[in-house]
């Protein structure tokens, strides 16, 4: 499908997405629940070739929440499974097309072998430079925020040196430019602790397509949608 660019005015740096409604997408279909978490997790791959063919330069995904251990036992080691199997599957082929993939969150909880497939992608893709994708997994806002807070304890920061820049260097996306836009699929309109610290200039986007079906033409509307919006950071517009 071709796509009319010459609309896109402003292409964001990065792009955040809160990945909803696979659960749902597997009920409508009679399926197990865990069988949308598998079309979701295979979806990554043709959102992640729109990101690239539309100039988007960071994309995070919130993968697995701190909070998604509440879960039925057998739909979250049915979603561990699926990440280790398309981790392991799929890293080559990203390396290959330039991706370099971050974790975002801890790796507490997990499988051996699903902690040494992410250590092996992260340091396979780690000097590819055509899109970043963060993958937030076992990830909390909150959680990240307290994370940085007891780091900068241990480091014995002095009050006096504490500020944006420093405290931004402590969290999980040091070095990262924050969101520009934060994309929710599935109609929902909760951040659900994604990126509390970093989304708080975001422009915000739902639709009510769930996540299996997001795809290139739903990420291009997307983008149509940002460039028509104005940014002004708490400012007045041309002042």
């Amino acid at each position: 499908m071709e796509f009319d660019t010459r609309v896109l005015t402003k292409i964001p740096v990065h792009v955040a997405i809160i990945m909803d409604g696979n659960g749902r997408w597997a009920q409508q279909r009679g399926l197990p629940r865990t069988e949308g978490h598998r079309a979701g997790v295979e979806n990554m791959r043709r959102v992640l070739e729109g990101a690239v063919e539309f100039g988007i330069k960071v994309m995070t995904v919130y993968a697995f929440s701190t909070e998604n251990w509440g879960r039925p036992e057998e739909e979250v080691r049915g979603l561990l499974k699926i990440f280790e199997e398309v981790i392991t599957r799929e890293v080559t082929e990203l390396h290959k097309n330039g991706v370099k993939l971050r974790h975002l969150g801890t790796l507490e909880g997990i499988s051996d072998n699903l902690k040494q497939a992410v250590h092996s992608a992260i340091e396979l893709t780690q000097h590819n430079d055509r899109i970043t994708l963060n993958i937030a997994f076992n990830y909390g806002g909150r959680a990240e925020i307290l994370h940085a807070v007891k780091r900068m304890i241990e480091d014995r920061v002095p009050p006096e040196r504490v500020n944006e820049k420093l405290f931004e260097s402590y969290l999980y996306t040091a070095g990262l430019p924050d969101p520009d836009l934060i994309i929710r699929t599935a109609g929902e309109m909760r951040l659900s602790n994604f990126l509390i610290w970093q989304s708080a200039y975001a422009e915000y986007y739902t639709t009510p397509t769930y996540w299996p079906d997001f795809d290139k033409q739903e990420l291009y509307k997307a983008l149509v949608a940002f460039s028509h919006r104005q940014r002004r950071f708490g400012k007045l517009e041309n002042v």
